[in-house]
């Protein structure tokens, strides 16, 4: 209040009082001799804190949790080897744009630059994937960096922020200044698009002949998905999910064609690369999605609407850039469609459904040579869960048959890594969502080389009393590397053989750590193990499926190769006829 006297804090109480004040509820972290002077101070605070087993799992775990609450996840960690393992977490929100603050404990002031025990320059580490950082060396910049940091990761384009702390600055007492305003020079991301862009995006779909709604992770990082809705609703043309947009728009719409890339549909694939006109909302014309890039799309002009201003044109020159938050963005492309008319595209709809209705597979073998099928578990996992649960992939094959097989129907119910493609990610992410949605029901699907990375959160999991549920598709290889190995090195399997599915013998690695563990071998053995684990809702369950190794993930566009390249398997690739009736 007006005339009170500023509070007289440590620098750690301040941190902690900061992170109060911005509303944080939960930080993944684990304690170290730089950061120790701060959980002094949180040992009092409301704030949950959840001792995880490694910081890469503090990091995931926060990516969860942002993404299943849409709020700013915190991980925290102490200096040196503790900051640089959260490096990979950073680096993965960083490519998918998830909002984090990442706080790590730095060695005393005077002592930075000397080599010291546990130092790490983790700011100049950190430099190429984070939003913004800050070192603080004087106790009294700890609020205004909090504050700030805060504001960066979840504005403009959501994403990491570092805060480094010296532990003297915790150590050492300042007056409290809690800032009501931020002066941020320079940052003044732009949420509402130009009127001109706008009109010119309208015009532009209504003279299109093969119109393609291009969805991407952005879409749901603005949650934007009930004008998105109205979008398709008014226009009527086809959409395209790719991976980190997977249930911002319903698969069951009959103008969802699916992921297009690497991996995509060949109705995705096929719907880009016919297009006269791209309505690219939130994405980023990644690698995985256009193939060789000078072929891609090649008669097809651009609409790009993005927050960031440097990914438009980054890759694909937009013939109509919209810098803006999508769910303004949206709002106003919207306004400017009612009430328009766009030419017949029922010809361009009829061409897509037939590629949809000839090379969609819906049904798989539940077993091969004895071993099941992986897509046919990860297919009886989503229909025995639903789409109301959340899902968490790890990153190979079951990530591409998840993106695919599961039934993706709502919003911010998929979660993954797209950018990095970081192993590991699946068991402290699923932990960080369960966190953030306590009541719903979280399925990691991962493999067993993935979970054997981190697999140890578990532990945290049984603990703290997350009771999340993992499957584990067990082809004792690395499987996607073996698929590139099968197909581009003459079967030459070098170092990508796990050898055996009893070593480790995952339900009893589970049962060691807290969790219930099981195992499917057989198909009578699949939704016994599915529905005993959706009937254990007291600690975390892991389930293995023993499965085939030789599955492959079909369609597939080789790396560097045209999307019109795109096989349907080994030596087999789609018809396109039909080209003749758009």
């Amino acid at each position: 209040m007006p005339g009170e006297s500023p509070q007289q804090l440590t620098g750690a109480q301040a941190l902690v009082q900061s992170l109060e004040r911005v509303g944080v509820e939960v930080i993944f972290g684990i304690p170290g001799g730089s950061i120790l002077p701060a959980y002094d101070p949180l040992y009092d605070s409301k704030i949950r804190h959840i001792l995880v087993r490694h910081e890469q799992g503090a990091g995931h775990a926060a990516e969860g949790y942002a993404q299943a609450t849409g709020r700013v996840g915190v991980c925290i960690a102490t200096s040196g080897p503790g900051a640089t393992n959260l490096v990979t977490a950073i680096a993965d929100a960083y490519m998918d744009s998830v909002p984090m603050v990442a706080i790590t404990g730095q060695v005393a002031s005077r002592a930075i630059g000397t080599d010291a025990f546990q130092e790490a320059d983790i700011r100049g580490i950190t430099f190429p994937i984070t939003k913004h950082s800050f070192l603080i060396t004087d106790p009294a910049d700890i609020p205004h960096a909090i504050a700030a940091a805060f504001h960066l990761a979840k504005t403009g384009r959501p994403g990491p922020v570092l805060v480094d702390i010296a532990k003297d600055a915790l150590a050492s007492t300042t007056e409290f200044h809690w800032p009501e305003e931020l002066d941020l020079p320079g940052y003044r991301p732009v949420t509402r698009p130009h009127g001109k862009q706008i009109r010119e995006a309208a015009r532009l779909i209504g003279e299109a002949q093969r119109p393609v709604i291009y969805l991407g992770g952005g879409v749901n990082r603005a949650r934007a998905w009930d004008a998105l809705a109205e979008l398709v609703d008014l226009i009527g043309a086809p959409v395209v999910t790719t991976l980190m947009a997977r249930g911002a728009f319903p698969d069951s719409h009959p103008l969802n064609y699916g992921m297009p890339g690497m991996h995509g549909t060949v109705a995705a694939v096929g719907a880009l690369q016919q297009s006269d006109l791209l309505i690219t909302l939130g994405a980023r014309f990644d690698d995985r999605v256009t193939g060789k890039l000078d072929s891609f799309a090649p008669g097809a002009k651009v609409i790009h609407a993005d927050i960031d201003p440097a990914e438009i044109s980054k890759n694909r020159v937009a013939d109509v850039p919209i810098v803006g938050d999508l769910s303004e963005v949206l709002a106003e492309l919207n306004a400017a469609l009612r009430g328009t008319e766009h030419p017949d595209w029922s010809g361009w709809v009829r061409y897509l459904d037939g590629l949809r209705q000839r090379y969609e597979i819906t049904e798989f073998p539940a077993e091969t040579d004895g071993l099941l099928g992986p897509e046919y578990v990860i297919q009886r996992i989503g229909e025995i869960a639903g789409p109301e649960a959340t899902y968490v992939a790890g990153v190979g094959q079951h990530q591409m048959w998840a993106a695919h097989l599961l039934p993706h129907e709502q919003p911010a119910r998929f979660f993954n890594s797209g950018g990095a493609g970081t192993m590991g990610y699946c068991v402290p992410t699923a932990m960080g969502a369960k966190v953030g949605r306590p009541d719903a029901v979280v399925w990691g699907i991962d493999g067993d080389g993935c979970f054997q990375m981190t697999n140890q959160e578990l532990v945290t999991c049984f603990l703290e009393n997350i009771p999340v549920k993992i499957a584990i598709l067990n082809n004792r290889s690395l499987g996607m590397v073996r698929q590139w190995q099968t197909l581009f090195y003459g079967e030459r399997y070098s170092n990508t053989n796990l050898k055996s599915h009893l070593v480790p013998d995952f339900p009893k690695l589970a049962e060691a750590m807290g969790a219930v563990g099981l195992r499917a071998e057989t198909v009578a053995d699949v939704d016994r193990v599915i529905n005993e684990a959706m009937s254990i809702n007291d600690r975390p369950v892991v389930v293995e499926f023993v499965v085939h190794k030789d599955a492959m993930v079909w369609p597939m566009v080789s790396a560097g190769t045209s999307n019109d390249d795109i096989k349907i398997a080994r030596d087999l690739a789609p018809d396109w006829n039909g080209e003749e009736d758009l």
